[in-house]
């Protein structure tokens, strides 16, 4: 029996007043938390692969670590990476190579070609053609951009193994060494990520294992030169410097194509072949940095329908030279208008 049922009221009314007020602030953390956590949900729905993008495409979107040491070790490319910015295109309408390549055109039959040049000084363009292409084996520089561009993403070198496979296809253009580094990327899905980011609109990587089918544009070649050998690049200066180097010291088999139009300096290049099965026809490419009468060009040509290997470069060549020829005589009249 309760002696003092007021008192004993009043101490339960204070008790539950209190475990009323305890409960209401149980709920206000779990809200506070909960808002947070569903804050993270949605933050990771905007970034991640739940977006609808592929997680490769958002990966080189994504903005590259801060960079490290601009240094190249030798034979060793650095993960620094530079801001990703697009290729720097021309600025002025491109001069007409048609009347210049006409003599050789002359020769053709069912050939088709197309050549871009730029120079790299004033940045004007010259051009014929804008069919899409083959790449044949050119498409390894691209290959080897794509490497450099998921190691600085990663925040990584090459390995000693990438770097051996690395020297092979741009030196030798090693074949093997090539499927291993495209598979590694993650194939043609890897590849346009990685040219989403060096400004090529116009290229699509090949369909499964097949690299050297990918489809280009002389005009997007003269795009990937220029994240080769510009300032204004997603590669790395060093990265940079790692592809220049081995696009100099190509094996002295594979010196032609653009490399006969140039008359001075250190020609950078990467060359192209493959004979397509179906029509026994060759696709002959030739890619690089050229010197021609003082100025530095940047050329793209590119071919297809050759009766031989042999005729492919000697069309190439003769296209190589005359186009340089009539460029460099195009800028020198600008100059003294």
């Amino acid at each position: 029996m309760d002696a003092n049922p007021p008192a004993r009221r009043r101490g339960r009314s204070r008790r539950e007043l209190r475990r009323r007020r305890r409960a209401r602030r149980r709920r206000t953390t779990w809200a506070v938390t909960s808002a947070v956590i569903l804050i993270g949900v949605t933050v990771h729905a905007l970034t991640g692969s739940d977006s609808g993008e592929s997680s490769a495409s958002a990966r080189a979107k994504a903005p590259s670590p801060p960079a490290g040491s601009a240094r190249a070790k030798a034979g060793e490319a650095p993960a620094d990476a530079s801001e990703p910015l697009p290729s720097p295109t021309a600025t002025q309408e491109p001069f007409d190579l048609g009347p210049a390549l006409a003599p050789v055109t002359a020769l053709f039959g069912d050939n088709r070609m197309s050549v871009a040049m730029l120079d790299v000084e004033s940045g004007a363009m010259a051009t014929y053609g804008h069919d899409t292409f083959d790449t044949a084996s050119i498409v390894k520089v691209n290959i080897l951009a794509a490497l450099l561009l998921q190691a600085q993403d990663q925040g990584r070198s090459l390995s000693a193994e990438e770097r051996v496979q690395s020297a092979a296809v741009i030196q030798k253009s090693d074949n093997d060494s090539t499927s291993a580094l495209w598979t590694r990327i993650g194939s043609a899905p890897g590849l346009d990520a990685a040219n989403e980011r060096l400004g090529l609109a116009q290229t699509r990587g090949g369909g499964g294992t097949v690299w050297g089918i990918t489809q280009t544009t002389a005009e997007d070649q003269i795009r990937l030169l220029q994240s080769v050998f510009g300032d204004k690049s997603a590669l790395s200066e060093a990265s940079r410097a790692y592809i220049q180097d081995l696009m100099r010291h190509v094996v002295g088999s594979q010196a032609w194509g653009v490399s006969a139009a140039a008359d001075s300096g250190t020609t950078a290049l990467k060359n192209g072949w493959l004979k397509r099965t179906r029509t026994e026809k060759w696709d002959v490419n030739s890619i690089g940095r050229i010197e021609h009468e003082g100025r530095v060009y940047l050329m793209a040509v590119l071919l297809d329908g050759c009766s031989t290997q042999e005729v492919g470069i000697s069309i190439v060549e003769q296209a190589s030279r005359a186009s340089a020829t009539a460029f460099a005589r195009e800028l020198k009249e600008k100059a003294t208008a």
